[in-house]
């Protein structure tokens, strides 16, 4: 029997409310891609400062994209569940940004990171964070200790980011 509600609202043993979300294994599918997405772009920064080419960070953004197809299944799933639209905005910003993603470097691919055009910058920039963040929150509702990990995923990221900025790759 599919549930038809956001969350359920429990109480633990030591009287604490906790939030689970339905589907909860759609949550954790999201968790797990918001993560992977952080580390793999990060391992992609750090590889462009070692290396000082985008060959190794190329390939990972392969794996990037792949990860469409989980946030896929779990944005089905919340949408079947009628999740509320913070659990299934999240995913559905990622598949955006995987198709701008797909797009500008694949199918008509556009150099607009060096020199930076910023028509195109700008916007894929702000759907890669966006939905970092929107796939990143929802898990601080539902358990700390896994938010926490996207916390330090995230600052991971950002790091190497501007660690390859710093470095002229970036």
């Amino acid at each position: 029997m599919a549930r038809t509600q956001e969350t359920q609202t429990q109480r633990d043993y030591g009287g604490q409310i906790r939030t689970a979300v339905i589907p909860w294994w759609a949550a954790l599918t999201v968790w797990a891609v918001v993560n992977a997405v952080n580390v793999l772009q990060a391992a992609g920064f750090l590889s462009r400062v070692a290396t000082g080419d985008r060959d190794i960070n190329h390939m990972l953004g392969h794996i990037i994209v792949a990860l469409a197809v989980p946030a896929g299944v779990a944005l089905v799933a919340f949408l079947q569940a009628r999740a509320g639209w913070r659990q299934w905005i999240g995913p559905a910003v990622y598949l955006v940004f995987v198709a701008v993603e797909l797009a500008v470097d694949y199918i008509w691919p556009v150099e607009f990171r060096a020199p930076m055009r910023y028509s195109i910058l700008v916007p894929y920039l702000a759907l890669f964070f966006g939905a970092i963040l929107l796939m990143g929150l929802p898990m601080f509702r539902l358990n700390r200790r896994l938010w926490l990990v996207t916390v330090i995923t995230t600052v991971l990221l950002l790091g190497s980011m501007g660690l390859a900025m710093y470095a002229g790759v970036g």
